[in-house]
């Protein structure tokens, strides 16, 4: 696993956060939670991804 996985994931995390703060307090709560949930949504495509990589790698290990 690369260490670029986990600085990606964190500079998401702290963009998104940024960008909430700055809709909740402007009043627009219902796109600081699409927001969100973009960013759940781009994470997790990342990590399926990696997830992906490690069985197929375990499957040509084991020759299944």
């Amino acid at each position: 696993m690369n260490v670029d996985l986990i600085f990606k994931i964190a500079a998401i995390g702290i963009l998104v956060t940024v960008l909430n703060q700055v809709l909740v307090r402007a009043g627009r709560d219902e796109q600081a939670t699409m927001v969100t949930l973009t960013a759940l949504v781009v994470v997790l495509m990342m990590v399926v991804r990696e997830i992906a990589e490690l069985f197929t790698l375990v499957k040509s290990l084991f020759g299944l």
